[in-house]
Order: structure tokens, then C-alpha cells, then sequence
């Protein structure tokens, strides 16, 4: 089974300025695996990127790794505006 902590941060580490402020949470659901990814609040633009087009390149890597649960995987990045 693949560790998406471990996946999501090395994606992520090469693109911020404060690799050691990245965390990721977990929840799961019936219906999908959700990661939570927390980073450094100077960092959310470079995930973010122009137009979403970082985010959707991370997520678009992360969803085409395949689960055997059955459950999708959902990649929520917290930009700290709850």
C-alpha cells in the first residue's frame, strides 16, 4: 500500500521555502481517503500556484496512484482562511 504522507510531502518539500512546517492529517470516510495538507502561510501561494495550476498538478499525481480499499483519495490544502 502506498503512503501518501510520505508522497504528498515529497512533492510538496521541493516547493516551499519552510519544508519543515509542512504536516498532513488523515481522515477517513465511506467514501474517500482525505489528507489534509498544513503548511507555512508564506508557502499556500507556491502550492497553490498560478491559477490553481500547482494544486491541480499535485492533486492529478496523487489521485492516479491506485487504492485497493476502494476508496478515492481527496487532497484538501488548508490555507489557513477557516
Amino acid at each position: 500500500m502506498v503512503n501518501f504522507d510520505n508522497l504528498i510531502k515529497t512533492i510538496v518539500k521541493p516547493l516551499v521555502k519552510y519544508p519543515d512546517d509542512i504536516s498532513i492529517s488523515h481522515q477517513d470516510t465511506d467514501q474517500f481517503s482525505e489528507y489534509i495538507l498544513s503548511t507555512n502561510p508564506n508557502d499556500v501561494g507556491r502550492i497553490i500556484g498560478k491559477k490553481g495550476r500547482v494544486a491541480q498538478t499535485i492533486r492529478t499525481i496523487i489521485y492516479s496512484v491506485h487504492v485497493n480499499d476502494g476508496k478515492r483519495i481527496k487532497l484538501v490544502i488548508d490555507d489557513g482562511k477557516d
